[in-house]
Parts: structure tokens; C-alpha cells; sequence
């Protein structure tokens, strides 16, 4: 199997991704199937290091069977960051079934039917990702739904791109003979992590979008809705935690995640990730105030775990910086 390696080195970027996307992630399922991947993907470094470092042939048949399963796992983990429930997760050991008995019974299969299941899988997360509502990441802490949406785009795009990599090898060795395979191969995953890099280093537009400014006339539901959500905030002081998430809001507040985030669109013309923020920098701002609290202390105190988020949604939501903002009431009760 010459393109075999391609989903090894998919593997890496898929738990690179996934490892980032799901930080602050408490959905059980998530968790479950990251851990599942992680260990496959270890799995899978010991079978490719004794078969291409050490030669041992007889562990070749296991590698379209453990790169098979790559991606139900990783379309399951992205999965799990909705709110709604995995149908009959089992229904997915289809693509390691199908590649096994290939591997079986009739190996000429092998290739094309991986081709498939990367193609099938990668359509799969493209079309969860394909929005920017916050509601699709819900179980992810609000501050990691954007880059969750964008490790699970990248997943679907490279998942493409092996699938058609793979078929570029083996029309390549057909033409050209298997001499220069490993260079093509080599070629193809330089190409594949330099397109991770640049990815990640692109601004995301989602961070930049700006939201629909409330209606003029709020819907009264709406308003009711948003006034159950600053409750739920408010009590036990929600707010503070660092990894909230919509789906915990929504538990919270007894709202479905998607009519908590729409009436709050509507209503205030803010996501969620906005709304909350809000009430973590008005607190900010009674601590800067009203104590001698260093700004990072006070950060960390509302709910927030960086300093470039914490400054970033500080000044969206106050025209200033903390320092700033501490520093004219350090005038105003002077002048007072």
C-alpha cells in the first residue's frame, strides 16, 4: 500500500487539532473519542516505525485498518462538541469492517475504499463546520468555539487532501514505477503542513465578524429569554468559569442552545461569547475600582484565562484599556 503513510502523517495534524480545539471541553463523548484517537494514532507510530524502520513486513496488512478508523474518530470528537446527542455511534465501525475484509479477501479494494472513507468523513465534518453559529461548538468553552470551528474546517480539508494525494500516488506508480513514491510522499506532506501553518496564521474572520445590531423593537420572548440567561450567569456566579460553555448555559437556564443563542443575537445584537464577556468586564471594572487588585488577578478573577482575550474584549466592551479604565478612576475620585 504505497500511500499508506499519507494518513500517519494525518494522524499527527488530526491530534494537533483536536488536542487544540478541545481544550476546556467537558462533553463526555468528546473526550472519549479524542482519547480513543490519541491512542490509535500511537498505535499507528509503532506499526509504521517497525514496518518502514525496521522492516517488518508482516504488520503491513494493520495499516489501512488502523488509518481507516482516523476518521470516525475524529468526525465522532467533533461531533461530540454539539449539543445534541451521537445516533448509533457504532454505525461508524463500517470503515475499519469494510477495510479489513479488503485486506481479507480482496486487497485490490483497499485503496479505493479508503479513498472513500476519507472523502465520506471529510464531507462529514465540512458540513458541521460549514456555519460560524455559535451553537454548533456548544460543548466547547465559549472562548474555544472559534478555533474549534476552525481545527474542525482544517480536519475536513486535509482529510481531502489525502483522500486525493492518495490517489495521486498510486496513478503516479502506475505511470512512473514505485522508485519515486517516497519523494512524491515526501513532497505531499511538506505541502500539508506547510498548508496547516498558514492556516493557523491567517486572521479568522470569524473573530472579526461583527453581529447584526439588535432589533429596534425586541421581541419580548426574546427579552424574557435574555433576562433567564443573566440570571443563570448571576447565580453561583457562572459566569466566573473560565470554561462556560453554551451547552452548560443552556443546561443552566433550561433554554435549548440554539433559541438561547438566536434570542440573544436578536435581542442585544451580541453572541454569546459577547454577552458574557460583557458581564465579566462590567464585574472587571467594579474590581478595578473598587480594589487594589492587579488587572491579571482581576482577569482571572471574572472568568477570563488570557490577557490578550481579557484586554481584547475589555476594550470592545469599554472604549479603553484596564489600565486605562483604573486610571481615570483614579482621577475621578481626586477630582471628587
Amino acid at each position: 500500500m504505497l500511500a499508506i503513510p499519507l494518513p500517519f502523517i494525518a494522524g499527527l495534524i488530526f491530534a494537533l487539532v483536536l488536542h487544540h480545539s478541545l481544550k476546556g471541553v467537558e462533553a463526555p463523548g468528546s473526550r472519549r473519542y479524542f482519547v480513543a484517537f490519541l491512542i490509535l494514532y500511537a498505535l499507528q507510530g509503532v506499526v509504521v516505525g517497525l514496518h518502514f524502520g525496521y522492516g517488518v513486513k508482516a504488520l503491513a496488512p494493520i495499516q489501512p485498518i488502523t488509518a481507516s478508523v482516523m476518521p470516525p474518530l475524529a468526525f465522532l470528537a467533533f461531533r461530540g462538541l454539539t449539543d445534541e446527542t451521537i445516533p448509533k455511534p457504532w454505525i461508524h465501525l463500517w470503515a475499519p469492517a469494510s477495510i479489513a475484509l479488503s485486506v481479507a479477501f480482496m486487497q485490490v479494494l483497499v485503496d479505493p475504499l479508503l479513498l472513500v472513507i476519507f472523502l465520506v468523513y471529510g464531507t462529514a465534518i465540512w458540513r458541521l463546520a460549514r456555519t460560524s453559529d455559535d451553537e454548533v461548538m456548544a460543548e466547547a468553552s465559549l472562548q474555544r468555539m472559534r478555533p474549534a470551528l476552525r481545527a474542525a474546517r482544517l480536519t475536513a480539508i486535509l482529510m481531502f487532501f489525502f483522500a486525493l494525494s492518495d490517489v495521486a500516488v498510486a496513478v503516479y506508480a502506475g505511470v512512473a514505477g514505485a522508485e519515486g513514491v517516497p519523494f512524491a510522499v515526501a513532497i505531499m506532506n511538506i505541502v500539508a503542513l506547510a498548508a496547516t501553518g498558514i492556516y493557523y496564521l491567517l486572521p479568522d474572520p470569524d473573530r472579526t465578524a461583527v453581529s447584526p445590531k439588535a432589533s429596534a423593537l425586541p421581541d419580548p420572548a426574546d427579552a424574557a429569554i435574555v433576562e433567564r440567561v443573566t440570571a443563570a450567569l448571576g447565580e453561583g456566579e457562572l459566569y466566573r468559569d473560565e470554561n462556560l460553555s453554551l451547552a452548560k448555559i443552556s443546561r443552566k437556564a433550561k433554554i435549548p442552545a440554539r433559541d438561547l443563542s438566536s434570542a440573544i443575537n436578536r435581542a442585544t445584537g451580541l453572541n454569546v461569547s459577547q454577552f458574557v464577556n460583557n458581564r465579566r468586564v462590567g464585574e472587571a471594572c467594579r474590581l478595578l475600582d473598587e480594589t487594589k487588585q492587579s488587572a491579571t488577578a482581576i482577569m482571572l478573577d471574572v472568568g477570563f484565562s488570557t490577557k490578550s482575550n481579557f484586554n481584547r474584549e475589555f476594550r470592545r466592551a469599554t472604549g479603553m484599556s484596564p489600565r486605562q479604565w483604573r486610571a481615570r478612576s483614579k482621577v475621578e475620585t481626586t477630582g471628587s
